[in-house]
């Protein structure tokens, strides 16, 4: 099955926006990735003041807001990653299925 000039650069051109997309995403976790990072430091910092000024209601506040963050940052993380990944899986997994129970079938019949 050849494809069309046109067709051919059709499926280039999806390429090149798949590939782009792919690359702002890439570039979306490791600045996320930075984010949480900074975030859990500043917390560490933060926890680790004596007793006294963290019963300040001002730095409990901001540890509650840093904390928050950085479940929000996660889940977007999360969420997005799994937008694009699971139906390239489950393509991948029923095409491997099918093509192993197309072998299998076509074993019976010869």
């Amino acid at each position: 099955m050849a494809l069309s000039h046109t067709e051919f650069e059709q499926a280039i051109a999806q390429v090149e926006t798949d590939l782009a997309a792919l690359k702002a995403r890439h570039a979306q976790v490791k600045a996320a990735e930075a984010r949480i990072t900074e975030l859990k430091a500043e917390q560490d910092n933060l926890q680790a003041e004596p007793e006294t000024i963290q019963k300040q209601a001002s730095l409990k506040t901001e540890l509650n807001l840093i904390a928050a963050e950085i479940a929000k940052l996660e889940l977007q993380l999360e969420s997005q990653l799994l937008k694009w990944q699971e139906p390239f899986w489950q393509i991948v997994r029923f095409t491997g299925v099918g093509i192993v129970l197309g072998w299998i079938l076509k074993s019976f019949t010869v």
